[in-house]
């Protein structure tokens, strides 16, 4: 069987195509690394699996095989009308503008994976973070830097607002390491691949959510206290009522929002009663 870099140059020469920075495109062309992915898609048994960002189908080639229902969404036009006439339901946009809720219109387990283009992969995290009946998995490359933030934890210097949304919606667990050596063009920066698995919780607007996070982390310098402030203010809620819940989570009242862990997160949003 040809080799990922193989493939990658045939069909490149096929199209006369090279790598669009402005895309963000680093296409994958290592064995192990897609195989490894690949494996991990497997194991979940997908009914129903989208693929972000194509490309020239390190990922596809092998996922289009599996059993089940399959669409790819390819911003670039050249390589989405490649994948129309290899035969695959393609979708032509920006993953980030496209409505996703038809997607989870079928029955059975939903997975999402993906090569991420950096520009976007923060992004699409809290997209899909947001919608609560949705996927069931996803399988994505990042930067290195940003799968360490999306599974770090408190009190530590890359846990922040990317952190609790993810963890408080998903399991998430690395699935391989790749380096620049792994794509071509190499990028500057080495990558990790993750695998989430939704997790059941008791959040009905998680928009609300979001912006409460987002308020926390506003100011990492300041206290918690005052970066929520605003909430306390829309809501009538004293400060003092504030350091009280603050205090019976265990927390002094000149406590940051690194401190808190994404189900202390959860409690406090709660309090805060913006559940409907």
């Amino acid at each position: 069987m040809s080799t990922a870099r193989e493939r990658l140059r045939q069909v490149q020469e096929a199209l006369g195509i090279a790598a669009k920075k402005s895309l963000g495109q680093n296409f994958l062309v290592s064995d192990v690394v897609i195989e490894r992915i690949v494996n991990k898609v497997c194991s979940l048994k997908p009914d129903v699996l989208i693929e972000v960002g194509p490309g020239t189908g390190a990922l596809t080639y092998f996922l289009r095989q599996l059993p089940c229902s399959f669409r790819v969404i390819e911003l670039d036009t050249v390589l989405a009308q490649y994948w129309r006439e290899q035969g695959l339901n393609v979708i032509e946009a920006d993953a980030l503008q496209l409505d996703w809720q038809p997607f989870y219109a079928s029955e059975g387990c939903k997975v999402f994976v993906s090569n991420l283009p950096y520009q976007i992969s923060s992004s699409i995290v809290i997209e899909r973070s947001l919608d609560l009946a949705g996927l069931d998995h996803m399988v994505l490359m990042f930067q290195k830097e940003v799968a360490q933030r999306i599974a770090s934890k408190p009190r530590t210097e890359n846990y922040g607002m990317l952190s609790v949304i993810a963890q408080t919606f998903w399991k998430v667990e690395t699935v391989t390491e790749a380096g620049p050596r792994d794509f071509d063009p190499p990028p500057r920066v080495a990558s990790r691949v993750l695998a989430f698995t939704k997790k059941s919780n008791s959040i009905v607007n998680s928009k609300a959510f979001l912006g409460f996070v987002k308020s926390a982390f506003a100011q990492r310098r300041k206290l918690l206290k005052k970066n929520v402030a605003i909430h306390c203010s829309q809501k009538g809620i004293a400060e003092e009522l504030l350091i009280e819940w603050l205090a019976g989570m265990g927390f002094k009242e000149t406590a940051r929002a690194e401190e808190l862990n994404p189900e202390q997160f959860v409690e406090l949003y709660k309090r805060f009663g913006f559940e409907p």
